[in-house]
């Protein structure tokens, strides 16, 4: 009997510490098999057609914890939180503008590349950009930017990188990257998706020891396109991103992506580009020759995504119209495609028009114009207050001075993160937004809070080219204006010089491109 109690108590013992709480030095040595990922990338659109600068402090970078914020799939109690081990370095993300000056990509580069120094070695790292960042003396700023990363991280680390798909992908871009992807939808209603999609194509490979995919086709395609052209809401458009997440569920494919590319640099890397990856040569190869002529086959169905007229005409479009808000879409100087956004020609025609100068006209809600120094005088004589000065064409002076503003200030707001100061001044019946910095207005929001009514206004213009989900939503009507600026939506008033030749549309008449796959070798072989 007290054999039996002995062997009974050993037994205990020995399922007790068999399920005995992991110490602390145990848990050490399980997490550290987890792997290791760093995260990093500077994003922004950049004009080269404008003669606006891009400042570092424009780029709002974080870095290390505070990175995370940038992804609703990274909080702290997400599973994908969980999945590795995370340094997070630089991450900035700029509104679009003009060339990146060199001393701000340096200096933010700088940084990225100390904060990867501090941790090496790492399994894998999530490549965070836009890819149509044009940088002062330097061609392909990506294409630079991963190089520099790839020195440092070595040959070993699986990089895995998410775009835009305005950005451009360059061969070096390409060479460097071991998966890449972009967005599937334009506008961007995908873009949190695309990311992580790409961090969870990024983790599954180390996760299953899969390594880095052994083949990438990468074609360049002869198609540079405005966005507006180009949305995924209408066809062709519509069709053939379709034509993607399928070619993806191929057994020996692990993702493929369609880069319209960005129109408004002039560098040789401007252009649109399919890429696929994946483990199987053939399949990667003939889809990501698939797709090539899929785009190469419908390039002359591309069209404007609504009606495209002069400003003229726009205007004398939304007086006759019952439809309110009748939106115009002041497309040539749109800060969210890279123009200054503060071009005045706009509002200069606006103001030769008689139904807009008494407050008994046709009510116009204009967003918006910078104007630091007329803000301070708004500030300092208050709402309700009578002021005059000028804004405007302070950086974009070619199509128009700066515009005079004489009005009644009707609202100020302190405290947005892009504007800083926004104020209303209302001349006759146009209430026209004045900011101290450039600010796109996308929502309803950025109206509301300035005790603006966008939906009762009878005309709502707004420095934009094809409209965000919101403001579609909230059109009853809708032109794009064909008006000046660094992002011209004719692409022939643009003075390009470096792109390479033939490309469609510029030139229509050109043969049948080669668009056979480019299989470029993994990197570091």
């Amino acid at each position: 009997m007290k054999h039996l109690i002995h062997m009974t108590i050993i037994f205990l013992v020995l399922i007790f510490y068999a399920c005995e709480v992991p110490k602390k030095e145990d848990t050490k040595e399980i997490s550290s098999e987890l792997p290791r990922v760093a995260i990093a990338g500077l994003a922004i659109e950049s004009s080269t057609f404008s003669p606006a600068l891009t400042h570092e402090e424009a780029f709002h970078a974080r870095s290390g914890e505070s990175v995370f914020d940038y992804y609703p799939f990274m909080s702290e109690d997400s599973i994908n939180r969980k999945r590795a081990i995370w340094f997070p370095t630089i991450k900035g993300h700029a509104l679009p503008g003009g060339k990146v000056t060199r001393e701000a990509y340096e200096s933010l580069m700088g940084k990225t590349i100390e904060m990867l120094k501090e941790n090496l070695p790492y399994d894998g790292l999530f490549f965070d950009i836009h890819g149509a960042m044009s940088v002062e003396g330097m061609d392909d700023p990506e294409g630079d930017m991963i190089s520099r990363v790839r020195k440092v991280v070595g040959d070993k680390t699986i990089i895995s990188t998410s775009m835009d798909l305005h950005g451009n992908v360059s061969r070096r871009l390409a060479e460097e990257s071991d998966l890449i992807t972009c967005y599937r939808m334009a506008p961007h209603e995908d873009a949190i998706e695309s990311k992580k999609r790409a961090l969870d194509n990024l983790l599954e490979r180390l996760e299953k020891d899969l390594g880095k995919p052994k083949y990438k086709a990468w074609i360049p395609v002869p198609i540079l396109l405005p966005g507006e052209k180009t949305s995924t809401r209408i066809e062709p458009g519509k069709s053939l991103y379709a034509k993607v997440d399928p070619i993806t569920k191929r057994e020996g494919v692990v993702d493929a992506a369609i880069w319209i590319g960005y129109a408004w640099a002039d560098e040789p890397r401007n252009h649109a580009v399919v890429m696929v990856t994946g483990d199987d040569k053939e399949a990667v190869a003939e889809s990501a020759e698939e797709l090539a002529q899929s785009f190469w086959d419908v390039r002359n169905k591309f069209v404007f995504v609504a009606p495209v007229a002069t400003l003229e005409q726009s205007i004398n479009k939304a007086l006759l119209s019952k439809n309110i808000p009748y939106i115009i879409s002041d497309m040539g100087d749109n800060p969210t495609a890279g123009g200054a956004g503060d071009v005045t020609w706009t509002l200069h025609e606006i103001f030769k028009r008689k139904e807009f100068r008494t407050e008994q006209g046709k009510t116009l809600i204009y967003a918006s114009i910078p104007g630091p120094e007329l803000v301070e005088l708004a500030l300092k004589a208050g709402v309700g207050a009578e002021i005059e000065g000028y804004a405007g064409a302070a950086v974009d002076d070619r199509y128009a001075p700066p515009v005079k503003l004489k009005g009644t200030v009707t609202a100020i707001k302190k405290g947005d993160k892009d504007a800083e100061v926004e104020v209303v001044v209302k001349v006759g019946s146009v209430s026209v937004i004045v900011t101290k910095k450039r600010k796109p207005y996308h929502k309803e929001s950025d109206f509301t809070e300035l005790d603006l009514k966008p939906r009762e206004a009878d005309i709502l213009v707004v420095k934009i080219g094809y409209l965000v989900p919101e403001l579609y939503n909230m059109r009853a009507d809708w032109v794009m204006a064909l008006t000046p600026g660094g992002v011209d939506q004719d692409l022939s008033r643009l003075d390009y010089k470096r792109i390479v030749r033939p490309m469609f549309p510029l030139d229509p008449e050109m043969e049948q491109p080669d668009l056979s796959a480019r299989l470029i070798p993994v990197s570091g072989s």
